[in-house]
């Protein structure tokens, strides 16, 4: 899981009063009402972008907030919202720099609003076809002005008069180019390093944008079933299989998912790559299973239905919050596989009923556990443990597009040094010669490959447990493997999120 990202990088003091401009630029609204504007798709983004910028927030989920705020907003506004967010946090850097050449001064960074229309304006002109560049500058204008006054408003208008021009005399730039050079340069070096130059730039440029949701489908689910079942439900969004879970469906445009039939149900919301981290522990009927960094319990959902029937998956989290929400939601007791609907009939049977998921979803015991200090109450002898450990989160850039202005290069070497800690600790809990599969949504290789050295070498404390690199078992994982002991996933080769993962065999 990612580790929670710094604060982002603030812009600079003063106001935005020196530049120089025309204030009494035309504007086809400028006569609505306040309500009307706010409730516009650039209004949307910019608080957005406002509260990614002054209050850490996560650009998804401030998105989702401010969506439920704004019933009122068609598809097509709700695309454009999504893509200004995405598209300005990708490419800030490019844009702020290009702005930098144009403006007497860099003082309209100070308020985030202000910021965030001009960029917004800026991008329209830059990457958007749909916009006509008159249409770009006025809602610019509009927004910077409401947010700063006149003559933040004049300064937007020459400004973005600028980049229009030079925009129609040399063409639109490459969005690829834009998102590459807009990250942070030790982040690139670390992607070159790690992937190579070519990989490392397709990586940084991957899409689509936004990323889809993905959906897990319960064992003995249909999946055609409910390819067919969903899209009736919602025509106008896109449902695909995925290309790497074997139950995954791959959704676009779907809006909130609770509305949609099997939630909760047959399947549950879970990003592809994700799931195919936990089909690679391998876990089998029977088996006593531990998920040592569970979160709010995915992946526990899937690795429960793996060990039914007589099997049994104990959770533990650093954060006691998020294991309240994983009790709550993963609550029932096991029922057979045949109650609970997973095998043979009808897939879709019990589709709105929202029993099948927790009847055959569950998780026995949780462990509120600081790995780093010691094991807590968490039990011995588990014959598999997932270590899911914080990191950078850098695997899920095209998601969450703030992490690459939050985190600096030396974050590493505190994760790894952490990672290492975690998963050591973690295997103590399992049985001689059971198996441990280390995570990260990161492919940088010092969260990567470094750390799966370190955990397979000569151990310098006392915890009594050797980690030997093995072969995955889970046929998923072999094949992502190449039958090796680690793999790596890809946006632009898997179409996931970023992803890596090592399998070890524990001797005691």
């Amino acid at each position: 899981m990612a580790d929670r990202a710094k604060g982002g990088r603030g812009g600079a003091g003063g106001d935005a009063g020196g530049a120089g401009g025309d204030a009494g630029t035309a504007r086809p609204d400028a006569g609505a009402p306040p309500r009307q504007r706010e409730s516009a798709p650039r209004a949307v983004a910019a608080r957005v972008l406002a509260r990614v910028w002054g209050s850490d927030a996560f650009a998804s989920a401030a998105l989702d907030a401010e969506l439920r705020r704004a019933p009122a907003l068609d598809p097509r506004d709700v695309g454009l919202a999504t893509e200004l967010v995405y598209g300005v946090l990708r490419a800030q850097g490019a844009l702020e720099a290009r702005i930098a050449e144009l403006a007497a001064k860099g003082r309209w960074t100070a308020d985030p609003l202000v910021r965030a229309h001009v960029l917004m304006g800026a991008y329209s002109l830059c990457f958007l076809d749909r916009v006509p560049p008159f249409a770009a500058v006025s809602e610019a204008v509009d927004g910077a002005q409401a947010a700063g006054g006149p003559r933040v408003g004049a300064f937007a208008n020459a400004v973005l008069r600028k980049v229009a021009a030079a925009v129609e005399a040399g063409g639109r730039p490459p969005l690829a180019g834009a998102v590459v050079a807009s990250a942070p340069g030790w982040l690139r070096g670390a992607l070159r390093r790690s992937l190579g130059r070519a990989a490392a730039e397709a990586f940084l440029s991957a899409g689509p944008v936004p990323p889809p949701t993905g959906l897990c489908l319960a064992p003995g689910e249909d999946r055609d079933a409910w390819l067919d079942a969903l899209r009736a439900a919602a025509p106008s969004a896109s449902f695909e299989a995925g290309r790497v879970s074997p139950r995954a469906i791959v959704a676009r445009g779907a809006g909130d998912l609770r509305r949609l039939p099997g939630f909760g149900a047959a399947w549950i919301g879970q990003e592809e790559g994700a799931q195919a981290l936990a089909f690679a522990l391998g876990a089998r009927p029977g088996e006593r299973v531990l998920d040592a960094c569970a979160g709010r319990g995915n992946k526990s959902w899937l690795l429960s239905r793996a060990v039914l029937p007589g099997g049994a998956v104990d959770a533990a989290d650093l954060y006691p919050a998020k294991l309240s929400q994983l009790r709550a939601a993963l609550s029932a007791p096991p029922a057979s596989s045949e109650g609970a609907g997973a095998e043979g009939g009808d897939a879709l049977a019990g589709a709105g009923g929202g029993g099948l998921a927790r009847a055959a979803a569950f998780v026995r015991e949780t462990y509120a556990v600081d790995w780093t200090v010691g094991a807590g109450d968490v039990p011995e002898g588990y014959d598999r443990v997932l270590v899911d450990a914080p990191c950078s989160g850098v695997g899920t850039l095209r998601r969450r597009p703030e992490i690459a202005l939050r985190r600096e290069a030396d974050d590493l070497p505190r994760l790894a040094d952490l990672q290492v800690a975690i998963a050591r600790r973690a295997a103590t809990r399992a049985r001689d010669g059971g198996r441990l599969v280390f995570a990260v949504c990161s492919v940088l290789r010092e969260e990567c490959e470094a750390v799966a050295a370190r955990l397979a070498a000569p151990a310098e404390d006392d915890l009594g447990v050797r980690l030997e690199p093995a072969p995955f078992d889970a046929e998923i994982a072999r094949e992502l493997a190449a039958g090796g002991d680690a793999f790596r996933l890809l946006p632009h080769v898997h179409g996931t999120d970023g992803y890596f993962a090592a399998m070890f065999v524990v001797r005691r």
